[in-house]
């Protein structure tokens, strides 16, 4: 019995998206220099918190260290208080429905959780804790150190890893940037003495904002915020990153990796920031190259010949740089095809304009993907608090949606000519060095690199 026959005519056409409407925010400094951002949200009985510390490296001859002790120190800060041990911590968080996680990149030091709406006074006090009296005892610290090495060494023995730390080193040079992940013999060498000398030079409430959204009442959560981060107080100002420097695209990269069945290629290059007015351009030609399934990239290397599962391509924003990245792991066997088929869709995008179809689907789905990502509690707390951060507002989300919805076919070939054009970007594949090398020669000139990972010991293999 044959399969029935989908009627397309029976799926109704897609609408109009739906404009933006800019959420209802109230942002307040408090005496201690914290800038406060409450987003009232009811219906739903719980409550988003973002904490943002910035933590920029303050040199980069200190980068690498920097990145050690920020590591350790975003598992540790949650071991103990003055008051309270690791698990009454967890205990007085899960109470009211919360648990607290932080986390770390290159820019800032992140406090997230989610709560009863009744548990705001509670958790903030613990948070108050964990700010202004963290003990990094030592046993503890010890146990966190061994563990965050741990995940270092495996995390780095990984191919798609190292493709994107070598890649990283080669556009970023000496800036911070460029440490995606620390040395796990530098996070060996942390004391406990050094954690808290961190803590208490850079977690600061001059130039953090906490973001509350709920189910909220903004007059009584300022009051509660107030009162309970009132000791929250302390000397120095917040580091930002220096600018990333401008460096001109090297030969491509070949990470050599003995043995490997597949080999990762990375390209990157810079991107306009939040508030460069083609970011909204190139995040939609980076969409009809390679940004969703239906994309250039995906048709050719996935679909048409079958080099690769998933390629794509993205815009990413730091705060001192936003990059334009395209990834796509293939078998080892076709890696100079490949690579030659990217370079081409990347020319392609630069020298002939995109159609009117393909801008329209593109468009849809960035809208409805910023749509979708702001439609939870946690996924619109979350993305205020990179906007603020960033020294932004909420009005960014709509002011955004709407020039996506101007951009024109012209201004995508612009924005493709300028960020998306081969020669702009620098490139790295890590695989099989003997097996790929003289693919990838007829393409130009390349540089065979060894990987730099340490070994992972037998007992985690």
């Amino acid at each position: 019995m044959s399969a029935p026959v989908l009627d397309l005519s029976l799926v109704p056409p897609l609408g109009e998206p739906r404009p933006a409407v800019a959420p209802e925010v109230h942002q307040t400094t408090l005496p201690n220099g914290l800038r406060l951002v409450v987003v009232p949200r009811p219906g739903v009985p719980l409550v988003e918190l973002r904490l943002r510390v910035p933590f920029a490296a303050s040199a980069p001859r200190s980068a690498a260290t920097h990145a050690a002790r920020t590591a350790l120190l975003a598992s540790a800060v949650l071991l103990g208080t003055a008051r309270h041990d690791q698990l009454e911590i967890a205990q007085l968080l899960q109470t009211h429905g919360g648990e607290l996680s932080v986390s770390a990149d290159a820019d800032r030091l992140l406090f997230s959780t989610t709560m009863l709406p009744d548990g705001l006074g509670a958790v903030l006090d613990v948070l108050a804790e964990l700010l202004t009296a963290p003990t990094y005892p030592a046993g503890p610290v010890d146990a966190e150190r061994a563990r965050v090495g741990e995940r270092i060494l495996i995390a780095r023995s990984q191919p798609g890893v190292i493709a994107r730390s070598a890649l990283a080193a080669r556009r970023f040079g000496a800036h911070p940037y460029a440490q995606q992940l620390p040395a796990a013999e530098l996070v060996a060498a942390v004391t406990p003495a050094a954690l808290r000398k961190l803590h208490r030079e850079r977690v600061l409430p001059a130039g953090s904002t906490l973001v509350l959204v709920g189910d909220v009442d903004p007059a009584a959560a300022v009051d509660a915020v107030g009162t309970a981060l009132a000791g929250w107080v302390a000397e120095g100002k917040a580091v930002a990153a220096a600018p990333v420097p401008t460096l001109a695209p090297a030969p491509l990269e070949l990470v050599h990796r003995a043995g490997a069945v597949q080999s990762n290629v990375r390209l990157g290059g810079p991107a306009p920031g939040r508030t460069d007015p083609q970011l909204p351009a190139l995040r939609l030609a980076s969409m009809v190259f390679g940004g969703y399934f239906s994309s250039r990239l995906v048709e050719n290397i996935r679909e048409r010949r079958g080099y690769t599962y998933s390629p794509r391509s993205s815009v990413e924003h730091l705060m001192a740089g936003s990059s334009f990245t395209v990834e796509a792991d293939v078998a080892t066997g076709v890696t100079g095809p490949a690579l030659l088929e990217t370079v081409y869709e990347l020319g392609r995008m630069a020298l002939t304009p995109v159609t009117e179809a393909e801008l329209d689907s593109a468009r849809r789905y960035l809208l409805g993907t910023l749509a979708l990502g702001t439609a939870t509690h946690a996924g619109l707390a979350s993305t205020l608090s990179a906007l603020f951060g960033a020294g932004l507002s909420a009005d960014w989300l709509a002011e955004h949606q709407q020039a996506l919805a101007a951009v024109t076919v012209e201004e995508v070939t612009e924005a493709s000519r300028r960020w998306l054009s081969p020669a702009g970007l620098t490139a790295v594949v890590v695989g099989d060095a003997e097996e790929v090398a003289d693919q990838l020669r007829v393409l130009g000139p390349i540089e065979v690199t060894a990987p730099s990972v340490e070994p992972v010991p037998e007992s985690l293999a």
